[in-house]
């Protein structure tokens, strides 16, 4: 049961920081497929992101980095609000 409610909110973190790096980015930067092995195939071990065609492309691991970065910017963002109320 822990490892299908891992997978879930880590589905949900991803797909959260796709929409983020889109928005950034303005829709230049693109994520890495959903199961797509691009990551694997171009890009070295670890990396955020890496350059396909001319064009950005973050990977699962980075677009995991965003999609974290995104709640605990959200997150501190609702503590200072509610200090202040």
């Amino acid at each position: 049961m822990d490892e299908i409610i891992a997978g879930v909110v880590g589905f949900i973190v991803r797909q959260t920081g796709r929409v983020f790096v889109w928005l950034l980015s303005f829709g230049r930067w693109r994520g890495e497929q959903l199961f797509g092995d691009e990551g694997a195939i171009h890009s070295a071990a670890g990396s955020l992101s890496f350059v396909r065609e001319g064009r950005r492309v973050i990977t699962d691991t980075g677009l995991l980095f965003f999609g974290i970065a995104f709640y605990v910017v959200a997150f501190v963002v609702v503590i200072a609000y509610a200090a202040q109320a």
